[in-house]
């Protein structure tokens, strides 16, 4: 059996004020494009499905567009709820999209949704595990020992009975590997800090021959080859700048899981980072239609200087400055022992613009300092 594996779509998505439902369109074609090419036989949609619980109305236009366009090709998808969609209002209408091949599991009802589909060598199990929390699962399992996120995922995967030798796991979580956590990027609202409360040991995925994951934007392997982060299909961050955005084509054999292929995805525009002077930046723009984060190192903030980026870059996203950058922007540690606050402030107006504070600047701060302290 061949499958796709997907996650956190984020669909109706704002990104620094930029409606991304053009580029979300834009990607969901590709995908299926790279079903009718790979005769793709199933989609996995690991959670994050919508941006927010309340989506707009456009957002909801497109996953209907989308589940259309796969149940048209008899492809059936195997969706779960994450930490930023609605649980209830993703089960809408959910056991009649399961006629048509689309299964959804948007609330934890006391066990994980079980599907069985089946290729040539007989019966693949789907586990649908929305995200849940702690105090989700013990609210089915009161006299169980349910202290963290950990504990959560292992009693809820424990009601699960095996439907077929060969299972997959579909799943929204922060999982990690013995002491290493995944790769983040600023895009997520996700925990940080190994060891904390959030954390879901992949260790208890041992049973099943794939694991496919939600939560992460970045696309990577949690311990071995057989967990996986898809990652989100765009750029949602800035920080995220010239990373190659993929899905995940997974292949399971007789035995298990037989090959694994991550397949690049061209998104309608690229989100770019330039840095440099504005006139620089602007005289000879190219690829004017990305999505344009500018670091400007003009000495001092130019009025304007967004007006004139867009000029240039229709689509700039954000601008800041740098002014000086040094052998790789690392800032002196300065001695501040015994200094007054005009000094630490003196030193701090050097370090950034590269030249001190006149007499006008000095005096303009003293005052400053003397209303504050009123």
């Amino acid at each position: 059996m061949k499958f796709l594996h997907l996650a956190d779509l984020h669909l109706g998505k704002r990104v620094n004020g930029f409606d991304f439902l053009e580029d979300q369109r834009f990607i969901l074609e590709q995908v299926l494009d790279i079903c009718d090419k790979n005769k793709v036989e199933a989609v996995v949609l690991a959670g994050d499905i919508y941006d927010n619980p309340v989506p707009p109305a456009a957002a909801c236009t497109l996953l209907d567009w989308f589940l259309t366009q796969l149940s048209a090709r008899q492809v059936p998808v195997l969706a779960v709820s994450g930490n930023h969609d609605s649980a209830e209002r993703l089960d809408f209408a959910a056991q009649l999209l399961a006629g048509q091949g689309i299964y959804l599991a948007g609330r934890f009802t006391g066990a994980p949704r079980q599907v069985v589909l089946a290729d040539n060598y007989g019966e693949v199990e789907f586990c649908l595990l929305p995200f849940v929390r702690a105090a989700t699962v013990r609210h089915f399992l009161p006299d169980a020992d349910i202290p963290d996120y950990d504990a959560a995922v292992a009693a809820a995967l424990q009601l699960a009975v095996p439907a077929a030798k060969r299972r997959v796991l579909v799943a929204h979580q922060m999982v990690i590997a013995g002491a290493k956590s995944p790769k983040l990027s600023g895009s997520e609202t996700v925990p940080v800090n190994v060891g904390t409360v959030e954390a879901v040991d992949a260790a208890h995925f041992s049973d099943f021959c794939y694991t496919a994951l939600g939560h992460i934007h970045r696309p990577q392997t949690v311990g071995k080859n057989s967990v996986r982060y898809a990652g989100a299909p765009l750029c949602y961050h800035l920080d995220e700048c010239g990373a190659q955005k993929s899905v995940t084509l997974v292949k399971l054999g007789r035995r298990g899981l037989d090959r694994v292929e991550v397949l690049p995805l061209k998104p309608r525009r690229e989100m770019r980072h330039l840095t440099g002077p504005l006139a620089k930046l602007t005289e000879n723009p190219t690829d004017t239609a990305d999505y344009i984060w500018a670091t400007l190192t003009d000495p001092t903030p130019l009025p304007e200087a967004m007006a004139a980026l867009r000029a240039a870059y229709p689509n700039a996203m954000r601008l800041d400055y740098r002014p000086r950058q040094t052998d790789e922007d690392a800032a002196p540690v300065l001695a501040v022992e015994g200094k007054s606050f005009a000094e630490l402030f003196g030193d701090f107006f050097e370090q950034m613009n590269g030249r001190p504070l006149t007499e006008d600047e000095r005096e303009a701060v003293k005052k400053i300092r003397e209303e504050a302290q009123k």
